[in-house]
C-alpha cells in the first residue's frame, strides 16, 4: 500500500490500535493499489467495496487484525451476495448464499474483505490463468507464472498491495505461488482450517485453507485466530500446545532435518532449485541443525494416479451438477480442455479405482511416518518447485500439446502433492532468487499437527535471513 507497503499486517494492526491510522484510510489505500496492481498483473476477479466499507461503518471486532484490509480467493471462500465462480466460465454469474466459516472467522479478526483474487478453472493446474479471467502475471517478472491455483492472492501481496491473503492447497497451491513470488506460505495440517459449510471436506481431503504472507508471524497470528473444528467436520487436527505465534518467536532446538532431493515421481531439482538447496542447507547447519540427505521410498506411479483419479472424479461430479443445473450437456464453452479431459476420465472411472486411490495415500503416510521415525528426523526440507517460475502458457488448461502439458505439471513442483495426500503440513520459505531475479522457494514438511515446529524454523531462519526488504520490479506498495 502507498507508503506502508514495508509494513506486515500485525505492524499495520498496530498502527490501527495506536491511532495512527484509520481502516477506512487503509481500505482507500488498499483499494488504489488493488487497481495499480490490477492493471499490471490482473489478480483480482471481483472487488467488494461497498460491503468491505459497510464493515467498517458498522464496527470492527477487536482481534489481532483489526482495520487490516484482506482478499479472498475464488475457490472455496464464499461470502453471502459476493461472486463465487471458481474460475470457471461454467459458473459465472453464480453468487453466494451464505458466508463460509472460515470467512466468518477472518472478519472475527477485524479483517476488512474488499476483494477476491484469480485463481485457475477449480485449482486445476499450478498456474494462474483462465477462459474467464485471463493471465495473472507474476510482480518479479510478468512474462512468468505467479503459481496456482492461488496465484491471484501471491500476485496481489508480491506487489504490495496488501501484506497477506487467502489462499487454498489441495496439491501445493498455497505452496507453489508463495514461492513462485518469494512469500510465506503454510499448507496446514488435515482438519485444522474450515472448508465450509456445508462440506467440510474437499478433493477427498487433500485440499485446505489459509494464506499468503510476507512475515512468518502473519501467517502464524491468522492460524491462530482461524484454525478450529468447524460445524460438521468429522475430523479436527490435533489441538497446538500453545499459540502459533509464540512457536514463531521461539528458537527451536537443534533439529534433524532430512533434505530429500528426489521426488516421489523420480524428478529432481534442475541448477536453481539445487543451489537454493544447497544454500539453505548450509544456513540450517550455521544455525545449529544437523541435515543430511535422505528420503523416503514412495511408490509415486500409484499417488500420481490416485491424484489423477482423485481430481477426475471431482470434475465429473461439478459438471453433472452443472449440467444439471442448465438443463444441458456441458462443454467447451464451460469448460476449459483440460478440465474436459479430467470430466471425461471421471465418467469413466470404476468405483474399485477410487478405494486403491485412497489407500495409496494412506499406505505414503504409513512410509513418511516410518521413514521419520527410523531416521530420528524432526523436519524433511525440499525445493518447493524443481525449477524457477515458468512462463506464462507453459501450464495453461489450454494447452498446444497435452502430452508435454503432463510432463511438465507433473515435474514443476512434484514434492508438494505427497503433503496433502498424507495431510501433513508444510511450509515454503522465500530462500533462494535465480541470477534472472525470479524467486524460488524451499520448503520444510512435518508430521501431522506440527505446525509449530514449522513455524519455530520459520521464524529462526526468517531472523538469520530476513527478506522483508526484497521488492519486484511491479511494486505498488
Amino acid at each position: 500500500m502507498k507508503g506502508l507497503g514495508d509494513k506486515d499486517a500485525s505492524a499495520l494492526a498496530s498502527m490501527v490500535r495506536k491511532k495512527e491510522i484509520s481502516p477506512t484510510e487503509l481500505l482507500d489505500l488498499a483499494l488504489e493499489s488493488a487497481q495499480e496492481a490490477q492493471g499490471e498483473l490482473n489478480c483480482f476477479s471481483s472487488f467488494f467495496e461497498d460491503s468491505a466499507r459497510k464493515q467498517i461503518r458498522d464496527g470492527l471486532p477487536e482481534g489481532p487484525f483489526t482495520g487490516v484490509p484482506f482478499a479472498v480467493k475464488d475457490l472455496g471462500a464464499r461470502l453471502k451476495g459476493q461472486p463465487i465462480t471458481s474460475g470457471s466460465r461454467a459458473f459465472k454469474g453464480t453468487i453466494a448464499d451464505m458466508d463460509a466459516e472460515l470467512v466468518k472467522r477472518q472478519r472475527e479478526a477485524g479483517l476488512v474483505i474488499f476483494g477476491q483474487t484469480t485463481s485457475p478453472e477449480f485449482g486445476l493446474t499450478t498456474s494462474t490463468e483462465s477462459a474467464l479471467y485471463g493471465k495473472t502475471r507474476n510482480p518479479w517478472n510478468t512474462e512468468h507464472t505467479s503459481g496456482g491455483s492461488s496465484g491471484g492472492a501471491s500476485a496481489c501481496v508480491a506487489s504490495g498491495v496488501i501484506p497477506m491473503a487467502h489462499a487454498s492447497d489441495g496439491g501445493g497451491s498455497i505452496r507453489i505461488p508463495a514461492a513462485c513470488t518469494g512469500l510465506v506460505g503454510l499448507k496446514p495440517s488435515r482438519g485444522r482450517v474450515p472448508m465450509g459449510p456445508p462440506l467440510s471436506e474437499n478433493w477427498f481431503g487433500l485440499s485446505t485453507n489459509h494464506c499468503v504472507a510476507r512475515s512468518v508471524r502473519d501467517s502464524a497470528t491468522l492460524l491462530d485466530v482461524t484454525h478450529g473444528q468447524e460445524p460438521g467436520a468429522r475430523y479436527i487436527a490435533p489441538p497446538p500446545e500453545g499459540s502459533f505465534l509464540s512457536a514463531v518467536e521461539r528458537e527451536p532446538d537443534a533439529l534433524k532435518i532430512a533434505v530429500w532431493n528426489t521426488a516421489p515421481n523420480g524428478v529432481k531439482p534442475d541448477k536453481d532449485a539445487q543451489a537454493g538447496l544447497d544454500a539453505t542447507v548450509k544456513l540450517l547447519g550455521a544455525l545449529g541443525h544437523h541435515v543430511e540427505e535422505a528420503g523416503p521410498v514412495l511408490d509415486g506411479e500409484a499417488l500420481g494416479k490416485g491424484m489423477m483419479i482423485m481430481v477426475s472424479s471431482f470434475m465429473a461430479s461439478v459438471a453433472d451438477e452443472r449440467a444439471a443445473h442448465f438443463g444441458r450437456p456441458v462443454g467447451e464453452e464451460d469448460f476449459e480442455p483440460v478440465s474436459l479431459r479430467f470430466i471425461e476420465l471421471g465418467r469413466q472411472i470404476p468405483m474399485s479405482e477410487l478405494v486403491k486411490t485412497n489407500n495409496a495415500f494412506m499406505e505414503a503416510a504409513w512410509q513418511m511416518e516410518r521413514f521419520m521415525d527410523e531416521g530420528d528426523y524432526d523436519l524433511i526440507l525440499a525445493p518447493t518447485l524443481s525449477r524457477a517460475p515458468v512462463k506464462l502458457g507453459v501450464l495453461s488448461l489450454d494447452p498446444p500439446d497435452f502430452d508435454q502439458y503432463g510432463v511438465d505439471i507433473s515435474s514443476f513442483a512434484a514434492w508438494c502433492p505427497v503433503f496433502n495426500q498424507m495431510g501433513w503440513p508444510a511450509i515454503s520459505l522465500p530462500l533462494h532468487w535465480t541470477d534472472d531475479g525470479l524467486p524460488l522457494g524451499m520448503m520444510f514438511g512435518a508430521r501431522l499437527g506440527k505446525e509449530e515446529l514449522l513455524y519455530s524454523i520459520a521464524g529462526q531462519i526468517e531472523r538469520a535471513q530476513p527478506w522483508a526488504d526484497r521488492r519486484p520490479p511491479v511494486w505498488v506498495g
